[in-house]
């Protein structure tokens, strides 16, 4: 399981690194013009904050993957991210409206690799709590 550990971890590296294209990509300049500067800062500082977050996740699986399955803390540590990845599951699949990606066939592609990675990351960290 140290093998997916580190595999999890440089995706989830990666997966931080991918936030910086976002306020062009998704043309925030424009699309955020009409919002309060409330929201608009929330935007990019909760952006921010998931970027570093999921970075550190990486980081923390590609340094410690032997000890998240060997530790009784790491055991916690794999069933909290576990439960994250699997809410974040939960929300492509229910939160996000389909009306993003039905018919669009770049859009359709990412909704299926992000569901595969998010269902990966979840059975990856799950796997190691529940047989440790």
């Amino acid at each position: 399981m140290e093998l997916h550990l580190n595999i999890v971890g440089w995706l989830l590296i990666v997966l931080a690194l991918i936030h910086v294209i976002f306020p062009g990509y998704f043309n925030w300049k424009e699309n955020l013009s009409g919002l309060t500067l409330i929201n608009r800062q929330m935007m990019v500082t909760h952006t921010f904050f998931i970027a570093l977050t999921v970075f550190l996740m990486g980081v923390l699986c590609v340094t410690s993957a032997k000890e998240l399955v060997e530790t009784e803390l790491g055991r916690k540590i794999v069933l909290g991210l576990g439960l994250f990845w699997s809410v974040r599951f939960v929300f492509q699949q229910f939160v996000y409206s389909s009306k993003l990606w039905k018919g669009k066939k770049f859009e359709t592609t990412m909704h299926v690799v992000f569901t595969a990675l998010w269902v990966y990351f979840s059975i990856v960290f799950l796997k190691v709590f529940f047989e440790g």
